[in-house]
């Protein structure tokens, strides 16, 4: 196997190896951990993965769990099927920068994302390292928020289209979950910067410290917020990786955010993800 560096900041491309003997040969796997954890995304061209060894080498990682939006394959559980077609036009809207289901209690660990089918141009996936977008931060920024904690929601995000009575059992299944804003990688021990599309608000930041009359609480926690958010947006944190059929994407939820870019209206464009359960973030 070899290990091509994609950008300075984020992202490899693992060539001459198929994820398939990995579920079988416990070298080759700890070496894809190993570069996984370094890289914090990886890739792969000209997989032809079957489904079950997707499923196989996925679980090497952890236990799937399923979405309880998006639907999984009916013989593979925790096989999310992602797949957008011009016969739905109002399933056209992709996502914003976000890591995956944060609006958990234990968000995923990671994830595994097989291209079926996509546009010849166009539906590329990006992905971003939250970890240099702590590093990076301004001193005062990380005193400022070194012991924030922040919800993150379902309901605000998948739930918004569904009618009222619909979103409320959502939420009721799946509450707001409260995160630490930055939290510590449980392998690497690195900081990473933990907020992103599904959070909607500080939960402790109203306190005599930080705020002393109205505007420092209500809009400043807001413009906190949105500006930590924003960091993702930063080209020099990012890599784009542009999907043929047979491709691969194995990335650390932990330590990422990832978008979808959705410039390929009216083509196809079908995924198929395994996500692996994470723990509780601290």
């Amino acid at each position: 196997m070899r290990i091509e560096q994609l950008t300075c900041a984020i992202g490899a491309e693992l060539v001459g190896v198929r994820l398939g003997d990995a579920v079988r040969d416990d070298a080759l796997f700890a070496e894809i951990k190993a570069a996984l954890l370094k890289h914090k995304v990886l890739f792969l061209r000209d997989q032809q993965l079957e489904r079950a060894d997707h499923v196989a080498f996925a679980r090497r990682f952890g236990e799937l769990e399923d979405h309880p939006v998006a639907g999984s394959h009916p013989d593979h559980p925790g096989l999310v099927q992602i797949y957008k077609t011009p016969d739905h036009p109002n399933d056209r809207y992709e996502n914003a920068w976000h890591t995956d289901a944060t609006w958990r209690a234990a968000p995923p660990m990671g994830a595994v994302l097989h291209c079926v089918e996509c546009p010849p141009v166009g539906g590329d996936t990006m992905w971003a390292n939250m970890a240099l977008a702590y590093e990076n931060l301004p001193q005062h920024v990380k005193e400022q928020i070194a012991d924030l904690r922040a919800s993150h929601s379902i309901q605000a995000s998948f739930g918004a289209v569904m009618p009222i009575e619909k979103r409320l059992a959502l939420k009721a299944q799946y509450p707001d979950a409260e995160h630490p804003v930055v939290r510590t990688h449980p392998e690497t021990g690195e900081k990473v910067l933990f907020v992103n599309g599904f959070t909607t608000h500080f939960v402790n930041y109203h306190t005599p410290a930080r705020v002393r009359f109205g505007q420092d609480g209500n809009p400043g926690a807001g413009q906190l917020l949105q500006y930590l958010i924003s960091q993702a947006y930063i080209p020099e944190y990012q890599v784009r990786w542009r999907w043929q059929p047979g491709s691969v994407a194995i990335w650390d939820n932990r330590s990422t955010q990832h978008y979808a870019v959705m410039d390929y209206p009216p083509c196809h464009r079908k995924m198929e993800r395994a996500g692996i359960i994470g723990d509780v973030p601290y």
